[in-house]
């Protein structure tokens, strides 16, 4: 009975609510004046539902035509794409799924007050069904909650390392201060991002201009972000079009994609900056705390929805973009069984840790996701059939012609399926592993953090656009 009041009150008021509340206690705990704690409070529930508003008008005209795209391929895979929605329907419909709400709350808040990890995790409470998925499977086949509950702190663990690691990057350069985004599913990349970028640089990756900036400085106003939005869209319109472009309804359609795209870059900036307002007084009175003596140099970052850098140029050009790549991946990738559909929609959030990391350079951001979302793709084709059994269990249908579903965004992580398989295996040995594999990577993050973030800053500044010079 706990449980499920504990989700309705959060199903009912939502993040939109839930956040600001968070927001308008942290203020106060860092002795920010009720006035400016208030309206903090206040631009970032309306920063939310401004996104949430733009991304829900974005999504219908966005959909069909991805979905068009994926029927002209003929495609025939097994396992059907879903999407992040009905995922997190089905994690929070389990009994798992239930529990990890409060129990989740506890340990996240836990980890931050115990200085495990410097993120606060709990103002970003709707993606834990990033977790609970991967729970609720090992307690479809184990039918161990105590296991299932173990599995799904774990990987809260090793996300929150992940969060940290990139936190510093991903607020400098979406420009929200002090702030970070800690969905599992949408972060996992970072860690690949900063293994491979110094291949990608030996190759000359880095030489690669390929930014919104340089963009705008090569091509004119057809470089403005506006007007890249209107290009794009026109482009993925007419990709979902192209057994019908000699009709009018088919340009309507391919207008209209291209317009909405242009209205995302252009109206997405505003509400962020009224987003990054609420954190404005948050960050000058940690700041202040941060001269009055050692017992108050902690730095903190505040977990904030993904949805706060999906409008991002860089971001939602290299998503859209890998749009119709990752549907030909799917098509020639050995082994892969899965029809990559609704998460497609997903991917201006998948990329935003690559992104970040890479200061925005879209030429690596697409080939860092070409591979990594390819063995995303692997991983979803093993954990359908268990996904599946899940779903089917809590009362959803399978689309017609579908024998599996999975999430591509949300189960085609791969680092968090080793761990996961570590559970499912209920092998003390492997289990062992990977807690000591956390350890190890918490003490080492630890011990190395101010050499690890100048790394990180260094690898970004080789991404740095050629400075625009100024109109005279």
């Amino acid at each position: 009975m706990f449980f499920q009041t504990l989700k309705q009150i959060f199903d009912t008021f939502g993040a939109p609510i839930f956040v600001p509340i968070m927001i308008f206690v942290i203020a106060k705990i860092l002795k920010v004046k009720t006035k400016k704690a208030f309206f903090s409070a206040l631009y970032a529930g309306v920063g939310l539902e401004g996104f949430t508003l733009l991304l829900n008008s974005f999504t219908p005209i966005i959909s069909p035509i991805v979905q068009k795209m994926v029927d002209t391929t003929g495609i025939q895979l097994p396992a059907f794409d879903v999407g992040w929605q009905a995922t997190a329907l089905v994690a929070f419909s389990t009994e798992p799924g239930m529990i990890f709400l409060a129990v989740g709350l506890i340990v996240q808040t836990l980890l931050f007050v115990l200085k495990v990890t410097n993120v606060f995790q709990p103002s970003d409470l709707w993606n834990n069904y990033s977790y609970i998925v991967w729970g609720s499977m090992v307690f479809v086949v184990t039918k161990n909650m105590f296991l299932a509950l173990a599995c799904m702190i774990l990987l809260n663990m090793y996300s929150l390392l992940i969060a940290e690691l990139m936190a510093k990057r991903w607020s400098s350069y979406y420009q929200y201060p002090n702030c970070t985004i800690i969905a599992m599913h949408n972060i996992e990349a970072a860690v690949f991002t900063a293994a491979f970028d110094p291949i990608l640089n030996a190759i000359g990756f880095n030489k690669i201009k390929l930014n919104p900036q340089i963009l705008q400085k090569k091509l004119g106003f057809f470089g403005e972000p506006i007007s890249l939005g209107l290009l794009l869209g026109m482009f993925i319109g007419a990709l979902g079009n192209l057994t019908s472009l000699n009709t009018l309804a088919a340009w309507g359609e391919i207008t209209k994609m291209g317009i909405a795209t242009s209205a995302i870059m252009a109206i997405f900036p505003k509400i962020a900056g009224l987003f990054a307002q609420a954190f404005l007084p948050i960050t000058e009175a940690a700041r202040k705390s941060l001269k009055k003596g050692s017992n108050s140099t902690r730095e903190f970052y505040l977990g904030v929805n993904d949805a706060t850098g999906y409008g991002e140029p860089a971001t939602l050009i290299s998503g859209v973009i890998l749009i119709p790549i990752m549907v030909v991946v799917a098509m020639v990738l050995p082994g892969n069984k899965v029809l990559p559909v609704v998460d497609l929609l997903a991917l201006p959030y998948m990329v935003q840790g690559i992104v970040a990391l890479t200061n925005g350079n879209m030429a690596k951001t697409i080939v860092n996701g070409i591979i990594w979302f390819g063995l995303g793709l692997l991983m979803c084709t093993y954990t359908a059939p268990l996904f599946t059994q899940i779903a089917t269990g809590v009362g959803i249908a399978l689309p017609a012609g579908a024998l599996m579903i999975t999430s591509f965004n949300i189960l085609g992580k791969p680092l968090m399926g080793l761990v996961f398989f570590a559970f499912l295996s209920q092998n003390p040995i492997f289990i062992g592993l990977a807690v000591a594999v956390y350890v190890v990577l918490l003490i080492l993050f630890r011990k190395n953090k101010d050499s690890i973030y100048d790394y990180l800053e260094r690898q970004a500044a080789k991404n740095n656009p050629e400075p625009i010079a100024e109109a005279v």
